[in-house]
């Protein structure tokens, strides 16, 4: 391991909710820093276990380096004030790149971990894979998650590769987004590697990602209804067993409504529409979402879940 890497077991440092926070922006489209600030400390509040800074949630690919470093300040200092564990997204895929951008992360001292995706778009072997995560978790002061999302990389990442992958260290865990709850996402959750974290990262199939065992979830879904996202994970990890399917149903539907267009549109939608943010703007090639999905969201995000209803044209704070 990296020496600059303490020896302590980081998978216990990943369970729980972690909410992979959108970038808001302003009405001249710049970073809306506060608005950022506030809504780290509000899903804290309410439920989340840590923060992810500069996820795909993010829209980390439309923002230029001063703003890159200034949404990571932002996290940074909500989660020193916090005490919250703190994720960075960082990497492409190119490893040599990727490691030097997981040697500028030195510059934020409260992060945990960093999140890397596999290798997108040059589509390398499984032992590709391998070799890119080994050079990085040598290069890196952080332990990795490896993020592992074939809808978006190109690249099927299977379970004898994940058990390689677990077991190099300065690699903590995983977020499994593979878009199923398929036979290697059981066979791992069956006999899941030592310290090495499982975490959910496709949000309509957390519920079943916990029933069979994941440590927690890296969820973008969870900036709506944080506390029943919490709720549900703790359900599954205390035997609530009926308690955890109810909410697992209700918190489904509201993931699929948040889904309904390209991440973030609707999030941010959402969030905007209850005062969370100040504009609901992405960045191209993202548009906005739709007011019908942003509608159908609402709706989900109500019925069931204790939510007071919003409306859509509701400004911010």
């Amino acid at each position: 391991m990296n020496p600059m890497q303490p020896a302590a077991p980081y998978a216990q440092q990943l369970d729980g909710i972690h909410v992979p926070l959108v970038t808001p922006f302003a009405v001249d489209g710049s970073v809306a820093c506060d608005a950022l600030e506030s809504l780290a400390h509000q899903v804290l509040d309410d439920g989340a276990t840590g923060l992810v800074a500069l996820g795909t949630t993010a829209e980390a690919a439309t923002l230029d380096e001063d703003e890159r470093r200034a949404v990571t300040d932002v996290v940074a200092r909500v989660c020193r004030e916090r005490s919250a564990p703190l994720i960075i997204g960082a990497g492409s895929n190119d490893t040599r790149a990727t490691a030097a951008a997981l040697r500028g992360l030195k510059a934020w001292p409260e992060a945990t971990a960093a999140l890397v995706p596999v290798p997108y778009f040059t589509r390398p072997s499984e032992a590709g894979v391998v070799a890119h995560f080994t050079a990085l978790a040598q290069a890196s002061p952080l332990p990795l998650v490896v993020y592992n999302i074939p809808s978006r990389t190109g690249r099927t990442v299977g379970v004898d590769t994940l058990r390689r992958l677990a077991e190099l260290p300065g690699v903590a865990g995983v977020k499994h987004a593979v878009g199923a709850v398929d036979a290697d996402t059981v066979a791992l959750l069956a006999d899941p590697p030592a310290d090495f974290a499982v975490l959910c990262g496709e949000d309509d199939f957390a519920s079943a990602m916990f029933a069979l065992g994941a440590a927690g979830g890296i969820l973008a879904a969870a900036h709506i209804a944080t506390g029943r996202w919490a709720e549900l994970a703790a359900a599954w990890r205390t035997g609530e067993t009926a308690r955890a399917r109810r909410l697992g149903g209700e918190l489904t539907v509201l993931a699929q409504a948040l889904f309904a267009e390209p991440n973030p549109g609707v999030i941010k939608g959402v969030l905007h529409a209850q005062g969370r943010i100040p504009t609901p703007s992405v960045r191209l090639p993202l548009l906005p979402a739709s007011s019908a999905a942003v509608e159908a969201a609402h709706g989900a995000a109500h019925d069931g879940l204790g939510q007071a209803p919003v409306s859509a044209s509701a400004g911010s704070r």
